[in-house]
């Protein structure tokens, strides 16, 4: 027996980004572990990817390419080659190129399955961008919130996420930072062995708001309000840094007359349903603790004002001053630090002049020809599975019915979307393919490389992509490339291996193949100073702007303002009077979004699909612990079990997910309630502005099909 250990990327949507060390044994994983020598993830994985082998070697994975011989939806399909896969889908592309809708009718459909840059956005977008099919915004996470950051910082950068550790102040704001980025909670569990405190705020009581020192349970969607009421304290009871504010702000003065003129204590408790108390103490604490930190995420950027919110909340360290503190500031994502060289990538040259972009977020928008442009004739899913993510999921599922619809997906396992596929392609996984890693919580690129043969006939996205490419006859050197290959284009080298680039960005300085390769992990070289202790943030002023002249010339209040949820009980009471819960619908602890629901164990960890509801909501409907509940409005339905926790605000209910259908007791998750509507920045989605009405069922009939 050959036994052997591998260095692995884990390549999931989480901001930790852990390298792994797996044991093989003939060519088989049969263990994963944290690696230690990682200065960040140091040695312990979430226990999602500590089950690893079990979902790499699961017994529905997916090996052979097939073609669909049911009816649509049906999940029923023949094996075949991959000669006759690929012929057939460049076949079917051509005809729509050449036809009168021409190849923006070609939709490509992908998000983070993977977040490796190889896998996910290389010969992928150069391959669509030739074909000339319609582009995607990629929206459906974090765009709101990004762009509301830069609006104020200028960058996605923030604090270093290793300073953690030292702070003596820690707000995890919309952020379930125990369960989503368990690594930087450990920094933070340390800050507190050494005098920290852990306020979370957050409408759900979480784990980590469980774990932490104090909760603060706002209504959802009023974090924009809570921020400004922050802020009118601050400057009323003269706890404003003024140097920091005149020296690297614009903007303080309108900042400070708006909120003092509109935000006060009284207004913001009855909007956000805090005791005026709790916010005074809330802001003095973080005013007078130093150094302060603020982890903000993404869940609370997803109502209708939630890239402003993100924008508001961004403005506190600068009225603080906390940015003059290593251990001080704000962090939302590292991303922004990893400047890969991403135009030698993804050819953005190849890009038709004219090409219309399709918002990912308004899939069902798309499928019914409700959007500018030709009707969708063709999608091409990976990296994804829009029939259970995508809001508004009944009419995406009407919308994949549809007979006149070719759509190809490339998945590793039978999911929801796979049932409505007409070509189905078997995926490699990450210890089979190669892949380069940036983080969006810690500073560290990662090289992964194949470590097992692919099982059955699975191929790589990049595989497929050149494949296809040669096919349609593209030109060899739109996709004509090795993973390698693009691995040190991205990495500013030279093709022939001479060295990076005169024009090498001073972070990834030294930071090549070769050294990955036989170093492992390697740190950006970007300081370990506090990024705007001294001002110089790179908005077009040159200052942190909490008054914000871009915004203005775009159409937007150029200062941090509230708006109120696009639904909920008291913007929304007309509606609300129909559907008076407000409904979130954040990950699993045991899944992350769809991934891994076809696990066994981690299934039976998760129980079944739960709506948690506050014991008041419940009374009112008759509604016990443990009983089936049917969850619906105006858009769609699921069946859920009901916990009656006050885990929850009245007013408020919450679906974890994202449950596959045949997993779920009625084949519908919690999307079959959200909406398409987009958000206020950078058309990101509005999950979270959802109303819903609960009911108690005596039992829950599966259907048949389902069974």
């Amino acid at each position: 027996m050959t036994v052997r250990q591998a260095r692995c990327v884990c390549p999931y949507d989480c901001p930790d980004t852990c390298s792994m060390l797996l044991t093989i044994e003939n060519d088989r994983i049969v263990r994963v572990s944290g690696d230690k020598a990682h200065p960040v993830t140091a040695g312990f994985l979430c226990h999602k990817v500590s089950r690893w082998p079990e979902r790499i070697y699961h017994r529905d994975r997916l090996m052979f390419p097939q073609r669909r011989v049911g009816p649509k939806g049906s999940g029923r399909f023949e094996r075949i080659s991959w000669d006759e896969a690929l012929d057939e889908i460049a076949s079917r592309f051509h005809q729509i190129s050449v036809s009168s809708d021409g190849p923006q009718a070609i939709l490509p459909y992908s998000y983070c399955g993977t977040m490796g840059k190889i896998q996910s956005e290389s010969l992928d977008r150069r391959f669509f961008h030739r074909l000339g099919a319609s582009l995607l915004d990629r929206t459906i996470c974090a765009t709101a919130g990004v762009v509301g950051y830069r609006f104020t910082i200028g960058t996605g950068q923030g604090m270093d996420p290793e300073a953690f550790s030292d702070s003596r102040y820690i707000i995890n704001w919309g952020s379930n930072t125990a369960v989503t980025n368990s690594h930087l909670w450990v920094k933070m569990v340390s800050a507190r062995k050494n005098g920290a405190k852990i306020v979370t705020i957050d409408p759900y009581r979480s784990p980590t708001a469980a774990r932490s020192d104090w909760h603060l349970a706002p209504r959802p969607g009023t974090d924009a309000a809570l921020a400004l009421g922050l802020m009118h304290i601050l400057f009323r009871d003269d706890l404003q840094d003024e140097c920091y504010l005149q020296s690297a702000c614009i903007g303080a003065d309108q900042l400070r007359e708006r909120v003092l003129a509109e935000y006060s204590v009284n207004r913001v408790a009855g909007i956000t349903g805090l005791s005026a108390d709790d916010i005074v103490r809330l802001a003095h604490e973080y005013a007078r603790s130093r150094p302060a930190a603020i982890r903000v995420n993404y869940g609370l950027q997803r109502h209708a004002g939630g890239g402003m919110a993100i924008r508001t909340i961004a403005c506190l360290p600068a009225v603080t001053g906390a940015w003059k503190d290593r251990a001080g500031g704000i962090l939302l994502s590292t991303s922004a630090l990893f400047p890969f060289d991403y135009a030698s990538l993804q050819r953005p040259d190849l890009i038709r002049s004219g090409t219309r972009t399709v918002n990912m977020t308004q899939l069902a928008e798309a499928l019914h020809g409700e959007l500018p442009g030709p009707p969708v004739k063709a999608l091409y899913v990976y990296n994804s599975n829009p029939a259970a993510i995508a809001p508004d999921q009944q009419r995406v599922l009407q919308g994949l019915l549809r007979d006149d619809l070719f759509t190809v997906v490339h998945e590793q396992f039978p999911t929801d979307t796979t049932r409505y596929a007409d070509i189905l392609l078997p995926a490699t996984m990450q210890p089979e393919h190669f892949d380069l890693h940036h983080a969006y919580g810690h500073h560290y690129v990662q090289l992964n490389r194949p470590a097992v043969p692919a099982p059955g006939e699975c191929r790589s996205n990049t595989d497929v992509f050149r494949s296809l490419a040669q096919r349609l006859n593209f030109e060899p050197g739109v996709c004509q490339m090795s993973d390698e290959d693009l691995i040190r284009k991205a990495l500013w080298e030279h093709p022939d291996g001479s060295g990076q680039r005169v024009d090498t960005p001073p972070a990834l300085l030294g930071i090549t193949w070769d050294s990955l390769a036989a170093e492992g992990p390697q740190k950006l070289r970007v300081s370990t100073e506090p990024p705007f202790a001294n001002g110089r943030f790179p908005t077009p002023s040159g200052s942190c702007e909490l008054y914000s002249a871009h915004m203005a010339e775009l159409g937007f209040d150029p200062l941090p303002k509230w708006t109120p949820p696009a639904e909920s009980p008291t913007s929304t009471p007309d509606l609300a009077a129909q559907y008076p819960l407000q409904m979130l619908c954040p990950p699993s602890p045991h899944f992350l979004n769809s991934t891994f629901v076809e696990v066994d164990s981690l299934r039976e960890c998760a129980g079944s699909p739960e709506l948690e509801i506050h014991p008041e909501d419940a009374i009112d409907r008759g509604i016990v612990d443990g009983q089936p509940v049917n969850v619906w409005n105006d858009r769609g339905r699921f069946t859920a079990t009901a916990r009656v926790r006050e885990s929850v605000r009245p007013g408020m209910v919450l679906a974890a997910g994202i449950w596959w259908s045949r997993f779920s007791p009625d084949g519908c998750n919690a999307n079959s309630t959200t909406s398409s509507r987009l958000a206020d920045f950078g058309g990101g989605a509005t999950f979270f502005d959802n109303l819903v009405e609960v009911e108690s069922l005596e039992e829950v009939i599966i259907p048949e099909s389902l069974a």
